[in-house]
């Protein structure tokens, strides 16, 4: 039976999960509902990309999985359903789709939604579309072939010379860093040279271990995780909240955060020696 995932902006305050959960199932009492998170950011696309890429790969082919995130983003409200890499997603047209697979998929579809309905009309809109999808029938019954979507791309780290800078993917619950710098392009760059990861200024950290332990308590450590992006830590302590480290978010603004005296500091550097 089908498998379907949830994430989400709307938190667990209320009741929306749980009626969404229910829609789902008067389609089927069979499905299998996994919940990734209820707690995106709304309008952080790289967070949010990062949270769904990251689960959606260990899940079985055929999976679905539902994303409702910034929805109203758009003027014209349009609920897309693609297939990629052997997976259904679904989500609004606001630019995630691509963010998270980092290519437009060729085989996209738009639901019948209106910008007049609400959020529970548009959920119910997208349980029925599953109903039938997973009721071995084919795409073009639940709605129109698209080709015309928002794209956005992917956050890239800035690479120079004996550098790169990476923005801050994603704080997690312990307030460990998550940078978008992949092993695969640290290592492309560092050929074997040392190097410092460097910041807030001057803070930096001058190796890359291998997970939390390897340091002593109250120390701080660099690693690359298992989404295969570079984490800083504090083992035993809050790295985010103690260095003032913010997400990376287009839409905060730094001069305001410091008439407030917070500074957030949303990029890390990497320094190469020759």
């Amino acid at each position: 039976m089908a498998i379907i995932t949830l994430s989400s902006d709307i938190g667990l305050q209320d009741y929306l999960v749980g009626a969404i959960k229910g829609q789902l199932l008067s389609e089927n009492e069979r499905f299998q509902l996994i919940d990734i998170t209820h707690h995106l950011i709304q309008t952080n696309y790289p967070h949010a990309a990062y949270s769904c890429s990251s689960a959606f790969k260990h899940f079985p082919e055929q999976t679905i999985h539902i994303i409702l995130f910034d929805m109203y983003a758009a003027k014209d409200l349009k609920i897309l359903v693609a297939s990629f890499n052997n997976q259904i997603i679904i989500c609004p047209d606001n630019g995630i789709l691509t963010l998270i697979t980092q290519t437009k998929p060729k085989l996209i579809f738009s639901l019948p939604t209106n910008k007049q309905n609400t959020f529970l009309e548009i959920t119910q809109i997208i349980a029925k579309a599953i109903g039938i999808i997973t009721n071995q029938k084919t795409f073009t019954e639940i709605g129109i072939a698209e080709n015309n979507i928002i794209e956005r791309n992917a956050l890239k780290p800035t690479i120079g010379n004996n550098w790169i800078e990476g923005q801050i993917l994603f704080i997690d619950n312990f307030e460990n860093v998550i940078i978008n710098i992949t092993k695969e392009v640290f290592d492309a760059e560092c050929k074997k040279r040392a190097f410092k990861i460097r910041f807030k200024r001057n803070e930096t950290v001058n190796t890359i271990l291998y997970n939390y332990a390897s340091v002593n308590e109250i120390e701080k450590v660099a690693f690359f995780n298992s989404a295969g992006y570079l984490e800083i830590a504090i083992n035993k302590g809050n790295m985010a909240g103690l260095f003032g480290l913010n997400s990376y978010n287009e839409n905060m603004n730094q001069h305001a955060a410091a008439m407030q005296n917070k500074w957030f500091y949303q990029t890390v550097q990497i320094i190469f020696e020759d």
